[in-house]
């Protein structure tokens, strides 16, 4: 069997250093540990192979937790309980790891595991358990499942675009695939005769992404300061110290950094910094046995956590919150004894998905399918509301829905007699949307395209489709333009609009099934006004709102949850529209409505009642 991996690790224990960015094929053996009674040998055998120059790429499972300590539970492994393969030396990162073009995209259809009735359920046993004084925390858990489409390489590499830097790893097991982008380091390790220094980074403490940048500081700003947050945070990094503890020279466990933010595409993360100078002659064995599994992954007490983990979580979590990294010798020569020096580096498996093969059950035949799952899940504690962790599990979701669906960026342009309108605006507007989504993009290339557009359509009025693809492709779709004649007629949603802070409103693109949804029905209706769960109007499916209240023109806040539209920006700098919060209550109040976007611009508008 071909055993491929790749790393796109950090070194956070040398800020300058660059990453270990790798490819791996043709190990020259793997080690895997199929019962408890192996995993520690696993584990020798893996830093003796990094002390003879060796580069050793792997995981361990969530369910080795045992091996380390009895009183760990879990349930039994549904797999290799620790697998590494052991290669002679990394090749470089390969070309074809980038994006490839739309149609070799991966796709996965993400169904829950999990009810929100049976999530509840679980909030309250958790909770009393916390004021019952067994525990102070548990990270409670459960996975998404799907099938996938398309190829592993491919769904790897849309992980990465959704979720950027961090410790990313692609392995390609025995009898699985194990694609992580984990943002969070397990630790940092890298021994010295003298001892060692060692960094754990644990992530407590979540807060979802502004519409706005003013609204997004706010939430970086309140997840700094809130009393639960902190709390989450603080009660795992002294978990974490007492951990280290175990394999630390006296006196040499530090905070350095204590409640820090990382921005993330789709959220807000809470890091802090544990360090320690581990005792000379520690091994990797020795760090698995004092930290693993992370605490960040179970909860405080950890022995506490475990246990109430295994009787609400229905199945093993597997590789996800187990720990995938890469050992490998330190510096360029051996020692005098002809040993290298070691250094590990592990993520904790979150933001993970994990692939097999398996009997597609969806399917009207037992055809094989590669089936995926994906582990969500928070750190609950005792001021945690239900109904607030619900939405952490959506927001930290997001990553791996944006992953899973190929799309394109897009902008709609309209193009008058070869002319294109508003070309700067629509061009920055995709440019922008290519950094947050993580896309290549040229925007000369793009400008060409456009260029070429408007020679072939040289005479009449078109609708022109600007689309940029993953890897940086740009095209146009050309359509006839058919005017519009005012009034036209608008609809209200007869429910909320459930996606209205969805990175997929703030930015446009090809994926428009929220929007779809919502479409008219009925005959002679232009265009449905939205609104969110807060009963907010946002914005129409395919065009901005503009009301007439209280003697002024408004339109919605992006705070609200919509497309910060061209048409809309225009009207705004011209200052005759304002931006005020309109709510459902208000619609009888208002006086005259408006549709606006670039592409047929400001058009008067009425609302069925």
């Amino acid at each position: 069997m071909t055993h491929i991996s790749r790393i796109d690790f950090t070194q956070p224990l040398y800020a300058s250093a660059p990453r270990l960015r790798h490819s791996f094929a043709a190990p020259r053996e793997v080690l895997a540990a199929h019962t408890l009674a192996d995993v520690r040998g696993v584990l020798d055998a893996v830093h003796a192979a990094a002390q003879r120059g060796l580069w050793c790429v792997g995981h361990v499972r969530y369910e080795a937790a045992a091996a380390f300590d009895a009183a760990l539970q879990t349930y039994a492994a549904d797999g290799v309980l620790a697998w590494f393969a052991v290669y002679d030396a990394p090749q470089p990162w390969p070309d074809d790891a980038a994006a490839g073009p739309l149609a070799d995209a991966a796709e996965v259809v993400w169904a829950d595991s999990l009810s929100r009735g049976e999530f509840d359920a679980a909030m309250v046993r958790i909770q009393q358990a916390i004021g019952a004084g067994e525990l102070y925390q548990v990270n409670y858990t459960a996975p998404l499942r799907g099938s996938l489409r398309g190829s592993a390489e491919a769904l790897f590499a849309a992980l990465q675009r959704a979720q950027p830097g961090g410790y990313a790893a692609y392995i390609h097991a025995d009898a699985e695939q194990v694609l992580s982008v984990s943002p969070e380091l397990f630790f940092d390790w890298q021994d010295a005769p003298e001892g060692g220094r060692i960094l754990a980074r644990p992530m407590k403490g979540t807060a979802p992404r502004g519409a706005t940048p003013e609204q997004d500081a706010d939430n970086a700003a309140h997840l700094r300061t809130a009393p639960k947050e902190r709390a989450e945070n603080v009660m795992i990094v002294d978990l974490l110290r007492n951990d280290l503890s175990r394999i630390a020279l006296p006196h040499s466990v530090q905070v350095p950094a204590l409640f820090a933010t990382q921005a993330l595409p789709t959220v807000w993360q809470m890091t802090s910094d544990v360090t320690a100078r581990t005792r000379p002659g520690t091994t990797l064995t020795d760090v698995f046995a004092a930290l693993f599994p992370c605490g960040s992954v179970t909860g405080a007490p950890k022995v506490r956590a475990m246990q109430l983990i295994h009787t609400l979580e229905p199945a093993p979590r597997g590789v996800y919150c187990g720990a995938v990294g890469v050992v490998r010798p330190a510096g360029a020569s051996a020692g005098a004894d002809g040993l290298h020096r070691v250094a590990a580096t592990f993520n904790v498996p979150i933001r993970t998905v994990v692939l097999r093969t398996g009997a597609d059950h969806g399917a009207s035949s037992a055809a094989a399918a590669v089936v995926a799952s994906c582990g969500i899940g928070s750190g609950i504690t005792s001021g945690a509301a239900p109904s607030a962790e619900w939405a952490e599990w959506r927001h930290k979701r997001a990553f791996v829905e944006r992953a899973s669906m190929p799309f394109e960026i897009l902008e709609t342009l309209g193009l008058q007699h070869g002319k294109f309108q508003h070309t700067d605006l629509h061009v920055r507007r995709m440019v922008e949307a290519a950094a947050h989504f993580g896309f290549a993009c040229n925007a000369h290339a793009v400008r060409q395209e456009l260029q070429i557009a408007a020679l072939q359509h040289r005479d009449g009025a078109w609708r022109v489709r600007l689309l940029l693809a993953a890897n940086g492709q740009a095209r146009t779709e050309a359509f006839a333009l058919q005017p519009t004649s005012e009034p036209v007629r608008l609809q209200l949603a007869d429910s909320p609009f459930g996606d209205a802070r969805s990175e997929f409103v703030r930015y446009k693109t090809t994926r428009r099934a929220h929007y779809a949804a919502f479409a008219p029905t009925a005959p002679g209706v232009f265009d449905t006004v939205l609104w969110n769960e807060a009963g907010e109007i946002t914005e129409g499916t395919f065009g901005n709102i503009a009301a007439f209240i209280d003697d002024r023109w408004v339109t919605p806040p992006l705070s609200c949850g919509l497309l910060p539209g061209i048409g809309r920006a225009l009207a705004l700098r011209d200052g005759w529209m304002s931006e005020a919060v309109l709510r459902v209550e208000d619609v009888p109040r208002v006086q005259h409505w408006a549709f606006m976007n670039s592409l047929r611009g400001w058009l008067s508008a009425t609302l069925d009642a």
